[in-house]
């Protein structure tokens, strides 16, 4: 009985090493690793600007006062550049050309009607098309014309309100995009990463005929199922490690909180549900296109709706439900409470508990569908 253990151990590791052999000599497949962990990573945090950078935005003063004078000085570099002072007959013709993306428009005697304590309006004319900066910018020009009003008025001797709003930023004290984006866009690569190589390994094996082979010699299904497995995660396993510390942390000065020991056992357990799920559905695929098509039906559902993009508390109950059985859900939130809020076991254990769970059940399903696929 040892010796069968024995035996089956080393037949394993042989054959992991096999699979690892053959993704050396596949110079495209080390080319996406190369990529998708390090400028795939970059550009997906990049995408999205950090902040408000460089809006382009028009004032339309009609008070020419001391306060107009003074919001106008406010929008600086580098959120928006410099305002550029126009008549009211030009907002139209500027914002159809594209020229401004903000118009703030300052109403007559707008200074006076603050003295007297009465509340007049000013119009923010937004270019909704460039949707990134206009969301985010129309939140910034309101908060910066609210705080020149309000020193102005305590200068002037005007009562301020009674209650005040003061904002603490937990774990991201700036609000830096790139933080939360670069995290994402690592686990999103993991997932597809681990995906098509275990798949593409046992698509290979079939297309070259090397299964064959494999059948006729004294191996069992579960022994070349398991090579592919550990094999692939390792090379997973050990280009997303170094991702996260070098392209994340180094490069792009993104802070991990957590215990890196923690978050690679994590993934490690990732990588085993994920790596079952790419055997399944190279079982199903007869070749890599068909693999690629049922890669996009099954990985952009589990992505979208891990609560990476998108937080699962804002969507449909059953959905919440029904993505609890996804092992990106449980990855996605065990990845943010351990980098982002620096949380230990006893706050993950659940995730990894249900890592486990998900992976176990994906493992034995796989290994059943290849069992019947190879008979």
């Amino acid at each position: 009985m040892k010796n069968k253990f024995s035996q089956s151990l080393r037949n394993i590791f042989y054959l992991g090493v096999k699979e690892l052999l053959g993704l050396w000599r596949d110079p495209m497949m080390l080319i996406l690793i190369l990529y998708s962990f390090t400028i795939g990573i970059y550009v997906g945090a990049k995408a999205q600007p950090d902040s408000l950078t460089k809006a382009s935005i028009a004032i339309v003063d009609e008070d020419r006062s001391q306060l107009t004078n003074r919001i106008c000085d406010s929008f600086m570099p580098p959120m928006f550049l410099k305002p550029q002072i126009i008549e009211r007959p030009e907002i139209d013709s500027g914002m159809d050309k594209g020229k401004y993306t903000f118009v703030v428009v300052f109403p007559t005697n707008f200074e006076k009607d603050i003295l007297k304590g009465e509340t007049p309006e000013v119009q923010i004319n937004v270019d909704a098309t460039r949707m990134a900066q206009a969301f985010t910018g129309a939140g910034y020009i309101q908060t910066i014309i609210s705080q020149e009003i309000s020193k102005f008025a305590h200068k002037n001797g005007i009562p301020d309100a009674q209650a005040q709003i003061v904002k603490r930023n937990r774990f991201n004290p700036n609000l830096t995009q790139s933080w939360f984006s670069a995290a994402v866009q690592l686990i999103n690569n993991i997932s597809m990463l681990a995906i098509i190589l275990t798949g593409a390994a046992l698509i290979r094996e079939r297309e070259c005929g090397t299964l064959e082979h494999l059948l006729v010699l004294p191996l069992r299904s579960f022994e070349i199922m398991v090579s592919k497995i550990w094999a692939m995660a390792l090379v997973v396993l050990a280009t997303a490690g170094i991702s996260q510390l070098v392209v994340i942390e180094w490069i792009m000065g993104v802070p991990a909180e957590g215990s890196r020991l923690l978050f690679m056992t994590g993934l490690a357990m990732y990588l085993f549900a994920v790596t079952s799920l790419g055997i399944f559905l190279a079982c199903i695929a007869q070749n890599m296109p068909q693999l690629g098509i049922l890669l996009i039906l099954v990985l952009l559902p589990m992505e979208m709706l891990s609560g990476g993009s998108t937080p699962l508390e804002s969507m449909p109950p059953l959905i919440q439900k029904v993505m609890q059985i996804s092992p990106t859900t449980q990855f996605v939130s065990f990845s943010q409470a351990l980098l982002y809020r620096g949380a230990g076991i006893d706050v993950v254990w659940k995730e990894m508990l249900a890592l486990f769970a998900i992976g176990s059940v994906l493992f034995w399903y796989s290994w059943l569908r290849f069992k019947r696929s190879v008979a």
